[in-house]
């Protein structure tokens, strides 16, 4: 394998300079010789760490992280939502893949939404035809059947999140924020919505809120497995409410449902590090593609190399932006449901493909040929990683898409229904198009990074279509020598995010064409300026809008001259949550 121009300095990254010389940040890395959890809520993180202390791996502790950030962020995530996993088995040294988000149902065709008089190119996020099978309850039985230690049962994993549901938490600052938002979409969306408030409104930071109806939920699952939600008094609430509001979900549609064990998909930059991301219907090739444009790029001598560029400026984050709206402009037409689509993966991530895209970026201004998609976003996500005392590590990420999703509650159940539907294009000729029984194109993706065959870095960015802009961001801040929190805390941009009101806008899908990208306060203005001139449509984003930018979390694995390793974690100042260590 011929040598690479691209020069990572691997000595810089094993001592990186302390986090004060760059960002102020609240918070700094820490460390462990066991395991590891970093969340966007301190009381998942506990869950996790509970069920690490209790013998388990990395893939059981991420599963009872999981389900505590039902009951701690339900504005984000839920049983309601779907989620997917990448599991670093320390062993093999191999990476395996998990798809956990459903099919439409089969009776919704394109036909049927345009009779119900649907002319957009989106389901609304209200309508409950954009509903599609929650695979995160199958999902998180088969992370614990398949991935975990075989020392805990799947109730074992499932005690914590039982218990929180039951016994009442108390919420959070930025997640009350969320809450608030939404609280009128929940009463609105079924006559259940008081499940999923306190005294029928949005709880206020530190008021302590029960789901016991989460909670028996959780119970069925924990005693009947996949059936205790997919089939029995779960299923019927939710067929129920979907039918008595239009929609043509089946109790078979729930029954079938299965999750799906992929090939992860990867790239290897600059001959050393191979970037990990699960494959279609999921975007990760977004964040493929951009990669391999970058170096391509600094390969053929189109640009100087990133490193030494100086960070977040002008020049570098141009760079960034012009190789993500690329690969926008191809995964937004070519990313859909590989079981009903042919997908070629292979064809966009080849060299020569990557090297015909990357031509067409100037380096000194914006290219306004380049037809690319109108990734809108909200930070209606939760990504989380864990690691343990044995090398495995677990990238886990669940959502409802937008928010509490629907806000629909089936009765009895104590959770939303999402609204991923909404990621199907209502036009008859795109690869994406909606269609009974297929998976519609999905946002969230966890994200692994390999050095050889030994883990470099488990990490992840939520946020809607800002997560493969996550990726590469916060990628090319480790590869810098940042620490796993200063690369999390470095500002960062987001190409046509916008601020939309989940509630009442559609969702934006593929081929619609935007061109603002939206820059992270603490970037300066005069960087802003520069941008503006090369032709970006830059905006500042301030406050509550630097949700916009993603919540990540990080945890890098480090070799001590002893021999043995240590886990290097950091946890997103834009989140409420942090990373802990197992002792």
């Amino acid at each position: 394998m011929a040598k690479s121009k691209i020069q990572i300095d691997w000595n810089k990254i094993a001592n990186p300079e302390p986090v004060l010389s760059r960002f102020p940040s609240r918070r700094s890395v820490v460390y462990s010789t066991k395991g590891m959890v970093s969340a966007s809520q301190p009381l998942a993180v506990e869950a996790g760490l509970e069920i690490l202390r209790k013998g388990g791996n990395a893939a059981d502790a991420a599963v009872a992280t999981s389900a505590a950030l039902n009951v701690t962020e339900p504005s984000c995530c839920g049983i309601g939502g779907d989620a997917f996993c990448l599991f670093y088995d320390a062993k093999t040294k191999t990476v395996k893949a998990l798809n956990g988000s459903g099919h439409s149902p089969q009776k919704l065709t394109l036909e049927y939404v345009r009779k119900r008089g649907l002319t957009g190119t989106s389901i609304p996020l209200t309508d409950l035809n954009s509903v599609t099978v929650p695979g995160a309850a199958a999902a998180w039985v088969d992370t614990v059947e398949h991935f975990g230690s075989g020392n805990l049962t799947v109730a074992d994993v499932f005690e914590p999140a039982i218990r929180l549901a039951e016994e009442g938490v108390p919420v959070s600052e930025l997640h009350s924020f969320s809450w608030q938002r939404s609280e009128k979409l929940i009463k609105n969306a079924s006559p259940n919505g008081d499940e999923m408030l306190l005294n029928g409104k949005a709880p206020l930071p530190g008021q302590i809120i029960k789901l016991p109806t989460l909670a028996q939920t959780f119970k069925e699952v924990a005693t009947h497995g996949k059936d205790g939600f997919y089939k029995g008094r779960v299923a019927e609430a939710i067929v129920e409410l979907i039918q008595s509001k239009g929609g043509v979900m089946e109790l078979d549609d729930l029954a079938k449902h299965k999750t799906t064990f992929v090939e992860p998909i990867k790239y290897t930059y600059a001959n050393e590090v191979t970037l990990y991301e699960c494959p279609p219907n999921g975007q990760g090739l977004t964040a493929l593609i951009a990669l391999g444009i970058l170096e391509s790029l600094q390969e053929m001598g189109i640009t100087k190399p990133l490193l030494e560029m100086e960070h977040n400026s002008a020049e570098y984050l141009h760079v960034l932006i012009e190789a993500l709206r690329l690969a926008f402009a191809d995964t937004q037409w070519y990313v859909a449901d590989p079981e009903v689509e042919d997908v070629p993966v292979e064809k966009l991530l080849s060299k020569e493909y990557l090297a015909s895209r990357a031509k067409l970026i100037n380096p000194l201004k914006t290219n306004p040929e380049v037809v690319h998609g109108n990734p809108t976003n909200s930070s209606d996500t939760v990504y989380f990683t864990v690691t343990d005392q044995w090398g495995n590590a677990c990238s886990y990420i669940q959502s409802n898409y937008a928010g509490f999703g629907t806000g629909a509650v089936p009765k009895g159940c104590g959770f939303t229904l999402q609204n991923r539907g909404s990621g199907f294009v209502l036009t008859e000729n795109h690869r994406n198009a909606l269609q009974g029984g297929k998976r519609p194109y999905h946002t969230i993706i966890p994200a692994m990074a390999i050095r050889g065959d030994e883990l470099f870095l488990s990490y992840g960015v939520m946020g809607g279509f800002m997560q493969p802009q996550g990726h590469i961001q916060v990628l090319q801040g480790m590869l810098r020598g940042y620490t796993p929190q200063a690369a999390l805390d470095s500002p960062r941009f987001c190409i046509s995010a916008g601020i939309p009101d989940a509630q009442t806008k559609d969702s934006g899908n593929a081929g619609d064409i935007n061109s603002e990208v939206y820059i992270e306060e603490g970037i300066p203005m005069e960087t802003i300026k520069k941008l503006r001139e090369m032709g970006h449509d830059a905006r500042l984003a301030t406050g509550f809008q630097r949700a916009t930018f993603g919540r990540g979390q990080v945890i890098q694995k480090l070799a001590d001259p002893s021999g043995r390793f240590v886990w290097a974690a950091g946890s997103d100042l834009r989140a409420d949550g942090h990373a802990s260590p197992q002792i």
